[in-house]
């Protein structure tokens, strides 16, 4: 590739990235720009002059949809997180070969018990006479 593509492949994946993140600040922005129509026409109380809710009930909307819809991004974001990890984690769980050894030799041990301490609980301990 050239480097006037590549640049301007970059710009447009930095704008993409930037829309996300400057997604709340431009429904502001827009929100102040279309005042007068979101008041006139889109506003829930525009019959009730007497609130002055001047539009804020659909720029309040807006924003809890707009919340509504990065918490199910996230959710679906986190769940296909844990399906990759267990996926991943069951790929990499195998049945190690089975390893046989042979011992040439019989082998023997001689196990000694040590001897045991005379201790005569019954001398000390009896019922009384």
């Amino acid at each position: 590739m050239k480097g006037p593509k590549k640049q301007w492949i970059s710009l447009g994946l930095l704008g993409l990235m930037l829309v996300k993140v400057w997604v709340i600040p431009l429904l502001y922005l827009d929100f102040e720009i279309r005042r007068d129509y979101i008041v006139k026409n889109l506003c829930i109380n525009r019959n009730r002059p007497q609130m002055h809710c001047d539009g804020k009930c659909y720029l309040a909307k807006k924003i809890a949809a707009l919340e509504e819809q990065e918490k199910r991004q996230a959710e679906r974001d986190y769940m296909s997180q844990i399906l990759d990890h267990v996926l991943d984690y069951q790929d990499q769980v195998a049945v190690p070969p089975q390893i046989s050894y042979r011992v040439h030799s019989p082998l023997s041990f001689n196990y000694v018990s040590p001897p045991s301490a005379r201790v005569s609980v019954d001398d000390i301990f009896h019922p009384p006479a």
